[in-house]
């Protein structure tokens, strides 16, 4: 751990501890100061403190920071299809059925792998020793857009662009149903479920969670879906097609997932991603093409709908 001390001038006070540690020291994600205090790896006068504390003139603010650990995660050749790259961020396609990182179950033959290969020693240590480079994820059997930061700036500013709100991430998905409406806001906070402590579900207790849904193409008994989030809750597009009646196609988690396209996991792809360039500021516009069984459903769907 690396410990720092700072006393708080008349410009800082009055502020919020987060919001003043975010300003002393950039070098820490606002993500992160959040965690650190919770902690208690931030401290105002040797004692713990929330980060809604407002700061008195000559508080002595303690932080003690997680220096990187060293990775030690094994590189293998998996295949990346690669959208974008340069020296600070890589941004890959990721398929159905690739876990993001390593964990329970999973020790091995991850996104996370992948990248230690193809990127050897130039990735964030952010994201801890199973995460390097994670700025955000996807479930394992979503695919689509991941982004992948390259060094720790681009990691602090990417984590800060998505906790503002300021990543567009648009989904394309198959939902069991008609839907009605042309377009619709879900807006129902999510929790981790009481019932089973693996899934996640719509609770009044729950985070703040807002998807926007918009209907791209109806069939018989599906339809095809374009989807922004303004929150990123785990499962949270899943969640909440779940809980208005339109489930999506092979979710054995949020639905009984059976379909009769031989399908399992979800049909839910990450489509599209618009951010800032964490280091150049340029407006970045990517887009993934939906993989090829999603493309050979959508074909089945549609000679169905003619022939009707």
């Amino acid at each position: 751990m690396e410990k720092k001390d700072y006393k708080i001038n008349e410009e800082l006070v009055g502020m919020r501890l987060d919001k003043a540690v975010s300003l002393k020291d950039n070098s820490i994600s606002r993500a992160s100061v959040q965690r650190l205090i919770n902690e208690g790896n931030i401290l105002v006068n040797g004692n713990n403190s929330k980060a809604s504390y407002k700061l008195n003139l000559n508080d002595i603010v303690t932080i003690d920071k997680e220096e990187p650990k060293e990775v030690e995660i094994k590189p293998q050749d998996i295949p990346l299809d690669i959208i974008y790259e340069d020296s600070d961020i890589l941004v890959v396609n990721k398929q159905k059925g690739l876990v993001v990182h390593p964990g329970n179950g999973n020790p091995d033959g991850t996104l996370v792998n992948a990248i230690m290969n193809k990127c050897k020693d130039s990735l964030s240590g952010i994201g801890g020793e199973i995460r390097p480079g994670i700025v955000h994820r996807i479930d394992k059997d979503t695919s689509g857009l991941l982004i992948i930061a390259k060094n720790d700036k681009a990691h602090i500013n990417m984590s800060d662009q998505i906790k503002d709100h300021k990543v567009k991430k648009t989904y394309i998905a198959l939902v069991r149903g008609k839907v009605k409406e042309n377009e619709a806001t879900i807006d129902m906070p999510i929790g981790r479920s009481t019932k089973d402590r693996t899934k996640m579900a719509v609770s009044k207790n729950g985070k703040n969670a807002i998807t926007h849904i918009k209907v791209i193409e109806r069939f018989k008994e599906y339809t095809l879906l374009e989807i922004n989030i303004e929150t990123g809750r785990t499962h949270q597009i899943r969640v909440h097609l779940s809980q208005i009646g339109y489930p999506i196609v092979g979710d054995y988690v949020y639905s009984n997932g059976k379909n009769p396209f031989g399908v399992e996991g979800q049909m839910l792809h990450s489509e599209k991603l618009e951010f800032k360039h964490p280091i150049t500021d340029k407006e970045m516009k990517l887009e993934a093409k939906l993989p090829e069984y999603f493309e050979k459903v959508l074909e089945e769907l549609r000679k169905e709908n003619k022939g009707n």
